[in-house]
């Protein structure tokens, strides 16, 4: 089936002007870059886009989809539907589950339960452990997005603390390596400060001092260390301080960077006077900090410091975030309103749409090597988002898509809207309503 999204404001490469684009099955066929000249085959489609912003499908490096094992909270089917209701089309899923991804077994398990269930295209990380190299050397560079290293608190034995062990995976690994980047032996000096003084009752407002700056300064200057030492293609996550900024390098392009970072929406968005509102619900690790951190965080990703705005999408349930301080977990779902949050952030004047497709769409395939997605390009899978600029609404649990039913953002009027989402030139999602009848691909990498 043919399709023309008609008279649109195509937001790409940099570049926004009026035009259509021509769908046949899976990939994009023409680009027209006016009214004029539209050759249009019969039996097409035509969806009228006047007014509305198309933008490249969103690429999301870092979620937490909980399945298998922790599929009270979310499962693949659940979020991919919140996903593409967020115009997001791909994602890399992180391997805390249950069990861990750190086999190959597991990881091709995950691929399989994702080309059953999952609406959007998937890529899965190989989770990395002190005793793991072996596993880590077989994965697959043309399937596996990266390796994630978790150099600080995390589930079971997933937290890599043995110095040889990590320069064996930065030595050793056969694709790129995604590190959570905090000092684990600071956190828990602070964490037991902290606990003498209030036992598990912390208050959250706290918690930007036990997951300190200092913690992640350390722990991301070892990183982007081994990583200069070995040659090592290195991707930071999350980063939350203007400390870390002097890290990385914006006088290079991102496709000659062996080192590059990324921003999540949660960061550019709360700061610590949230934490009187919001409480537990903005509970992340690494920690929201201060207002100088976001607004550094902000600039560094217009002035390309940061190469990729995701957004570490981690659900829990209501009944676990209201847990005491040391029991209630860290992390959020974000995907359904990652785009129309930064949309916000644009419409107040602190990044451009033109930057917030870069770094949600074109960098995230540059900097993984993604195959033939994250542009509007001819030839092109056609993941694509149509976006009401002008469609204002309320989150509310009513139209929350989550498994979980809450959202960091609830309350927030956010003044675009996702109208609809293609994935593979298939629609998904449609004003509110998701088309379940397809399944997502899983991504290819040209490396």
């Amino acid at each position: 089936m043919k399709k023309l999204i008609q008279r649109a404001e195509i937001i790409n490469e940099g570049r926004r002007y009026r035009g259509s684009v021509l769908i046949n099955g899976d990939r994009i066929k023409k680009i027209f870059k006016s009214d004029d000249d539209i050759s249009i085959p019969p039996g097409t489609d035509i969806i009228e886009a006047d007014g509305m912003l198309l933008l490249p499908g969103i690429i999301d490096d870092q979620v937490h989809f909980r399945e298998p094992g922790l599929t009270h909270k979310a499962d693949i089917y659940s979020e991919t539907r919140a996903a593409v209701a967020g115009g997001v089309t791909s994602i890399m899923d992180m391997p805390n589950t249950i069990p861990q991804t750190i086999t190959i077994e597991a990881l091709e398990d995950k691929r399989k339960t994702a080309g059953e269930k999952s609406l959007c295209n998937y890529s899965f990380y190989m989770g990395a452990t002190n005793d793991n190299i072996d596993e880590i050397k077989k994965v697959d560079p043309l399937t596996t997005c990266g390796i994630k290293v978790f150099m600080g608190a995390s589930t079971g034995n997933m937290l890599v603390d043995n110095p040889e062990s990590l320069r064996k995976i930065f030595s050793e690994s056969p694709v790129l390596v995604a590190c959570h980047c905090e000092d684990e032996t600071t956190i828990r000096e602070n964490l037991a400060k902290y606990t003498n003084k209030y036992g598990d009752d912390i208050p959250v407002a706290l918690h930007p001092y036990i997951r300190s700056r200092e913690a992640c300064h350390k722990s991301s200057s070892l990183a982007v260390k081994l990583a200069k030492e070995y040659k090592t293609r290195l991707h930071i996550l999350h980063l939350s301080t203007a400390d870390e900024m002097e890290l990385f390098d914006n006088t290079i392009s991102l496709d000659q960077k062996m080192i590059t970072a990324e921003a999540c929406v949660h960061h550019l968005w709360f700061d610590d006077k949230d934490y009187d509102r919001k409480g537990t619900l903005i509970k992340w690790n690494p920690a929201i900090k201060t207002a100088n951190d976001r607004k550094a965080l902000i600039e560094g990703v217009n002035t390309d410091r940061i190469d990729i705005i995701a957004t570490d999408h981690a659900p829990h349930t209501l009944e676990e975030k209201r847990n005491p301080y040391t029991s209630a977990p860290s992390g959020g779902p974000l995907v359904q309103h990652s785009l129309v949050a930064m949309v916000e952030l644009s419409r107040k004047g602190l990044i451009s749409i033109e930057k917030i497709v870069d770094k949600m769409c074109h960098n995230p395939a540059i900097a993984f090597s993604i195959e033939d997605r994250g542009f509007i390009r001819e030839g092109y899978k056609a993941d694509l988002c149509l976006l009401n600029p002008y469609q204002s609404w309320k989150v509310e649990t009513e139209n929350i898509f989550y498994k979980c039913k809450w959202s960091p953002f609830e309350g927030e009027v956010f003044s675009s809207s996702v109208e609809k989402t293609y994935v593979n030139g298939h629609l998904v999602y449609d004003k509110g309503n998701i088309i379940d009848t397809y399944s997502g691909e899983s991504i290819l990498f040209k490396r």
